[in-house]
C-alpha cells in the first residue's frame, strides 16, 4: 500500500490514549494519528495493539504500541515511564459493570477502580508536570453519561466515572493556569463492541437523537479538544450524548 506523511493540526505532538486497541481508544488513537499527531497505543493484547499501530502506519501516520495493566498501580506508572514526555493524554481505559449491586464482589469492585479511576490518577500525576515545564498539554478524560444520571445496576461504574468528571475540574484548576487544558467527554450510549448492541440500540433510543452512537462520534469530539481550536476551553465535560442527559 502507497502511504504518504500526515500534515495536520496536531503535527509534532505526541498523545498517550490508553485502552486504545478497540473502541473509543481505537478511534480516537486513529484520529489523531489522522490530525497528525504520532500516537502511543496502550494496550494489554500486542496482537490487537499492532494491527492498530499498523492501520496507522498504512494511512500514513507514526505510532508505536506499549503494552500494560492498568489494574495496579505499578502498571500506570510503567507506562508513565515507558510513555516518557507527551502532549496529549486521554484517560480512556477502564471497564464496566453492571448488576445488582449485591452480586458486586470486592475484588471486582476494587478493580473497577483501579483501572477506571486510580490509573487515570497516576498516569496524569506522572506525566502532567512536563506539560506544565513545557507550559503547553491537554489532558482529556473519558467520562460518561453515567456519572450525571441514575442508572439502575450502574452504582459502582457511574462511582467512577463521576470521579473522572470531578478530576477533570480540579486538574484544570491544578494546571491551566500553567498552559495545561484539562477536558472530559461525557459519552452516551455507544456501540463499541462491548455491551450487547440491543442494548445499547434501546438506550440510543431514550436519547433526544433516538439512537446510540459510534466510536468515531466520540473521536471526533476528543480530537477537537486536543486542537488549537479548543484553546479557549478547560475544565469542561463535555456531552456527546445525543441530548440524554438533558432531558
Amino acid at each position: 500500500m502507497t502511504t504518504t506523511n500526515i500534515v495536520g493540526e496536531l503535527a509534532g505532538k505526541v498523545a498517550l490514549v490508553t485502552g486504545a486497541t478497540s473502541g473509543i481508544g481505537r478511534a480516537t488513537a486513529l484520529k489523531l494519528a489522522e490530525d497528525g499527531a504520532e500516537v502511543l497505543v496502550h494496550g494489554r493484547d500486542a496482537a490487537r495493539g499492532a494491527r492498530v499501530v499498523q492501520e496507522i502506519g498504512d494511512a500514513g501516520g507514526r505510532a508505536r504500541f506499549i503494552a500494560a495493566d492498568l489494574g495496579d498501580s505499578a502498571g500506570a506508572i510503567d507506562l508513565a515511564a515507558q510513555a516518557g514526555e507527551v502532549d496529549i493524554l486521554v484517560n480512556n481505559a477502564g471497564f464496566s459493570w453492571f448488576g445488582p449491586s449485591e452480586q458486586l464482589d470486592a475484588a471486582t469492585l476494587r478493580s473497577l477502580f483501579a483501572s477506571n479511576v486510580e490509573a487515570a490518577y497516576l498516569l496524569t500525576a506522572q506525566l502532567a508536570p512536563s506539560m506544565v515545564a513545557r507550559g503547553t498539554g491537554s489532558i482529556i478524560n473519558v467520562s460518561s453519561m453515567a456519572a450525571s444520571i441514575g442508572l439502575a445496576g450502574g452504582a459502582a461504574y457511574s462511582a467512577t466515572k463521576a470521579a473522572l468528571s470531578s478530576f477533570t475540574k480540579a486538574w484544570a484548576a491544578e494546571y491551566s493556569p500553567k498552559g495545561v487544558r484539562v477536558n472530559a467527554v461525557a459519552p452516551g450510549p455507544i456501540y463499541t463492541g462491548g455491551s450487547s448492541p440491543d442494548r445499547i440500540a434501546a438506550l440510543g433510543e431514550t436519547t433526544l437523537l433516538g439512537a446510540a452512537a459510534q466510536p468515531e462520534d466520540i473521536a471526533d469530539t476528543i480530537a477537537f479538544l486536543a486542537s488549537p481550536r479548543a484553546a479557549y476551553i478547560t475544565g469542561a465535560v463535555v456531552a456527546v450524548d445525543g441530548g440524554r442527559t438533558a432531558i
